[in-house]
Protein backbone atom coordinates (compact mmCIF):
# COMPACT_ATOMS: atom_id res chain seq x y z
CA UNK A 1 0.00 0.00 0.00
CA UNK A 2 1.22 3.13 -1.21
CA UNK A 3 1.30 7.08 -0.65
CA UNK A 4 -1.65 7.16 -3.59
CA UNK A 5 -3.57 4.16 -2.14
CA UNK A 6 -3.47 6.48 1.59
CA UNK A 7 -4.24 9.81 0.12
CA UNK A 8 -7.14 8.05 -1.62
CA UNK A 9 -8.11 6.80 1.90
CA UNK A 10 -7.82 10.51 3.33
CA UNK A 11 -10.20 11.65 0.71
CA UNK A 12 -12.52 9.41 1.97
CA UNK A 13 -12.01 10.71 5.42
CA UNK A 14 -12.55 13.40 3.92
CA UNK A 15 -16.31 13.49 2.76
CA UNK A 16 -16.81 11.00 5.61
CA UNK A 17 -16.48 14.06 8.18
CA UNK A 18 -18.00 16.96 5.73
CA UNK A 19 -21.12 14.16 5.66
CA UNK A 20 -21.17 13.77 9.38
CA UNK A 21 -21.31 17.30 9.96
CA UNK A 22 -24.04 18.15 7.68
CA UNK A 23 -26.15 15.33 8.62
CA UNK A 24 -25.27 16.66 12.31
CA UNK A 25 -26.00 20.21 11.95
CA UNK A 26 -28.92 19.80 9.81
CA UNK A 27 -30.15 17.49 11.73
CA UNK A 28 -29.84 19.46 14.94
CA UNK A 29 -31.79 22.25 12.96
CA UNK A 30 -34.96 20.20 12.06
CA UNK A 31 -34.38 17.93 15.53
CA UNK A 32 -34.94 21.41 17.89
CA UNK A 33 -38.10 22.02 15.42
CA UNK A 34 -39.33 18.26 16.25
CA UNK A 35 -38.48 19.31 19.39
CA UNK A 36 -40.13 21.93 20.08
CA UNK A 37 -43.09 20.74 17.92
CA UNK A 38 -43.37 17.32 20.38
CA UNK A 39 -43.67 19.78 23.98
CA UNK A 40 -46.06 22.26 21.96
CA UNK A 41 -48.89 20.75 24.09
CA UNK A 42 -50.83 20.99 20.49
CA UNK A 43 -52.08 17.26 19.79
CA UNK A 44 -52.14 17.76 16.09
CA UNK A 45 -48.19 18.73 16.29
CA UNK A 46 -47.50 16.21 18.71
CA UNK A 47 -48.96 13.36 17.20
CA UNK A 48 -47.23 14.10 13.65
CA UNK A 49 -43.79 14.94 14.94
CA UNK A 50 -44.24 11.39 16.63
CA UNK A 51 -45.30 9.49 13.43
CA UNK A 52 -41.94 11.44 11.65
CA UNK A 53 -40.15 9.96 14.79
CA UNK A 54 -41.36 6.79 14.24
CA UNK A 55 -40.77 6.13 10.51
CA UNK A 56 -37.06 7.16 11.04
CA UNK A 57 -36.66 5.52 14.10
CA UNK A 58 -38.51 2.31 13.70
CA UNK A 59 -36.73 1.50 9.62
CA UNK A 60 -33.26 1.10 8.66
CA UNK A 61 -30.81 3.84 7.96
CA UNK A 62 -29.72 1.72 5.13
CA UNK A 63 -33.64 1.65 3.69
CA UNK A 64 -33.99 5.66 4.08
CA UNK A 65 -30.86 6.21 1.83
CA UNK A 66 -31.94 4.05 -0.54
CA UNK A 67 -35.27 5.22 -0.59
CA UNK A 68 -34.07 8.81 -0.92
CA UNK A 69 -31.59 7.92 -3.54
CA UNK A 70 -33.50 5.24 -5.74
CA UNK A 71 -37.17 6.09 -4.45
CA UNK A 72 -37.21 9.49 -6.04
CA UNK A 73 -35.25 8.85 -9.49
CA UNK A 74 -38.69 6.80 -9.68
CA UNK A 75 -40.96 9.70 -9.34
CA UNK A 76 -38.48 11.64 -12.16
CA UNK A 77 -36.42 13.31 -8.97
CA UNK A 78 -32.62 12.20 -9.97
CA UNK A 79 -30.26 13.47 -7.23
CA UNK A 80 -26.70 13.27 -7.07
CA UNK A 81 -25.46 10.71 -4.69
CA UNK A 82 -23.81 13.64 -2.35
CA UNK A 83 -27.56 15.84 -2.29
CA UNK A 84 -29.33 11.95 -1.77
CA UNK A 85 -27.02 11.16 1.49
CA UNK A 86 -27.02 14.31 2.90
CA UNK A 87 -30.63 14.40 2.77
CA UNK A 88 -31.00 11.08 4.01
CA UNK A 89 -28.74 11.77 6.81
CA UNK A 90 -30.14 15.37 7.66
CA UNK A 91 -33.46 13.33 8.10
CA UNK A 92 -32.29 10.78 9.67
CA UNK A 93 -30.51 12.57 12.56
CA UNK A 94 -33.35 14.95 12.65
CA UNK A 95 -35.51 12.39 14.26
CA UNK A 96 -33.02 11.25 16.68
CA UNK A 97 -31.86 14.76 17.97
CA UNK A 98 -35.26 15.34 18.32
CA UNK A 99 -36.27 12.60 20.46
CA UNK A 100 -33.19 13.23 22.36
CA UNK A 101 -33.55 16.91 22.84
CA UNK A 102 -37.85 16.39 23.56
CA UNK A 103 -36.65 13.77 26.46
CA UNK A 104 -33.97 16.78 27.94
CA UNK A 105 -36.79 19.45 27.70
CA UNK A 106 -39.54 17.51 29.50
CA UNK A 107 -36.40 16.47 31.93
CA UNK A 108 -36.17 20.15 32.96
CA UNK A 109 -38.28 20.78 36.54
CA UNK A 110 -41.60 22.08 36.07
CA UNK A 111 -41.43 24.76 38.44
CA UNK A 112 -38.46 26.15 35.89
CA UNK A 113 -41.42 26.78 33.24
CA UNK A 114 -43.91 27.90 36.04
CA UNK A 115 -41.62 30.35 37.29
CA UNK A 116 -40.80 31.23 33.91
CA UNK A 117 -44.87 32.11 33.75
CA UNK A 118 -45.03 33.81 36.51
CA UNK A 119 -42.31 36.49 35.51
CA UNK A 120 -45.16 36.82 32.18
CA UNK A 121 -42.52 35.62 29.95
CA UNK A 122 -43.86 34.15 26.32
CA UNK A 123 -43.23 31.05 24.99
CA UNK A 124 -40.67 32.43 23.25
CA UNK A 125 -38.82 34.08 25.71
CA UNK A 126 -39.19 30.67 27.98
CA UNK A 127 -37.88 28.48 25.88
CA UNK A 128 -35.19 30.55 25.00
CA UNK A 129 -33.65 32.22 28.24
CA UNK A 130 -34.78 29.79 30.63
CA UNK A 131 -35.43 25.93 29.19
CA UNK A 132 -33.31 25.31 26.04
CA UNK A 133 -30.08 26.59 27.78
CA UNK A 134 -31.22 23.83 30.36
CA UNK A 135 -31.68 21.08 28.31
CA UNK A 136 -28.80 21.42 25.94
CA UNK A 137 -26.52 21.09 29.36
CA UNK A 138 -28.80 17.63 29.64
CA UNK A 139 -28.86 16.29 26.72
CA UNK A 140 -24.85 17.21 25.90
CA UNK A 141 -24.12 13.45 26.24
CA UNK A 142 -26.96 11.39 24.78
CA UNK A 143 -25.86 14.19 21.54
CA UNK A 144 -22.50 13.58 21.76
CA UNK A 145 -23.14 9.63 21.37
CA UNK A 146 -25.36 9.90 18.54
CA UNK A 147 -22.91 11.94 16.54
CA UNK A 148 -20.39 9.19 16.81
CA UNK A 149 -23.39 6.53 15.84
CA UNK A 150 -23.60 9.24 12.80
CA UNK A 151 -20.21 9.25 12.03
CA UNK A 152 -20.39 5.25 11.81
CA UNK A 153 -23.11 5.10 9.76
CA UNK A 154 -21.88 7.13 7.06
CA UNK A 155 -20.14 3.83 5.48
CA UNK A 156 -23.56 3.00 4.48
CA UNK A 157 -23.55 6.00 2.15
CA UNK A 158 -21.84 3.40 -0.46
CA UNK A 159 -25.15 2.15 -0.88
CA UNK A 160 -25.97 4.60 -3.65
CA UNK A 161 -22.14 5.00 -4.86
CA UNK A 162 -20.80 7.70 -2.66
CA UNK A 163 -17.57 6.94 -1.96
CA UNK A 164 -16.84 7.99 1.91
CA UNK A 165 -14.04 6.12 4.08
CA UNK A 166 -15.30 2.80 4.09
CA UNK A 167 -16.11 2.86 0.07
CA UNK A 168 -12.50 4.23 -0.46
CA UNK A 169 -11.19 1.35 1.84
CA UNK A 170 -12.98 -1.19 -0.13
CA UNK A 171 -12.13 0.25 -3.55
CA UNK A 172 -8.28 -0.33 -2.55
CA UNK A 173 -8.72 -3.44 -1.11
CA UNK A 174 -9.92 -4.67 -4.50
CA UNK A 175 -6.81 -3.14 -6.02
CA UNK A 176 -3.88 -4.27 -4.33
CA UNK A 177 -5.90 -7.10 -2.78
CA UNK A 178 -4.61 -6.41 1.05
CA UNK A 179 -8.32 -6.65 3.13
CA UNK A 180 -6.87 -6.82 6.00
CA UNK A 181 -4.18 -4.00 6.28
CA UNK A 182 -6.66 -1.74 4.30
CA UNK A 183 -9.50 -2.08 6.40
CA UNK A 184 -7.07 -2.34 9.70
CA UNK A 185 -6.16 1.57 8.62
CA UNK A 186 -9.96 2.29 7.88
CA UNK A 187 -10.72 1.25 11.60
CA UNK A 188 -8.13 2.97 12.66
CA UNK A 189 -8.87 6.34 11.06
CA UNK A 190 -12.91 5.47 12.20
CA UNK A 191 -11.07 4.87 16.10
CA UNK A 192 -9.65 8.50 16.22
CA UNK A 193 -12.85 9.94 15.17
CA UNK A 194 -14.97 8.48 17.35
CA UNK A 195 -12.78 7.42 20.58
CA UNK A 196 -12.35 10.97 22.01
CA UNK A 197 -15.73 12.02 21.44
CA UNK A 198 -16.51 8.75 23.24
CA UNK A 199 -14.59 9.72 26.00
CA UNK A 200 -15.60 13.30 26.27
CA UNK A 201 -19.37 12.05 26.06
CA UNK A 202 -18.63 9.87 29.39
CA UNK A 203 -16.82 13.05 30.65
CA UNK A 204 -19.17 15.43 30.74
CA UNK A 205 -22.13 13.06 32.17
CA UNK A 206 -19.95 12.30 34.86
CA UNK A 207 -19.56 15.38 35.51
CA UNK A 208 -23.65 16.94 35.17
CA UNK A 209 -23.99 13.33 37.62
CA UNK A 210 -21.38 14.92 39.98
CA UNK A 211 -23.12 18.32 39.70
CA UNK A 212 -26.50 16.72 40.68
CA UNK A 213 -25.65 15.02 43.93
Amino acid sequence: MGANEFLFLLTGLKWTVFLSVIGFVGGGVFGLGVALARTSGSPLLERVTSGYIAIFQGTPLLMQLFVVYYGLALIGLKLDSWVAVSIGFTLHASAYLGEIWRGSIEAVPKGQTEAAKALSLNYASRMKDVILPQAIRISLPATIGFLVQLIKGTSLAAIVGFTELARAGNIISNQIFQPLLVFGIVGALYFVMCWPLSLFGARLERQFATATR
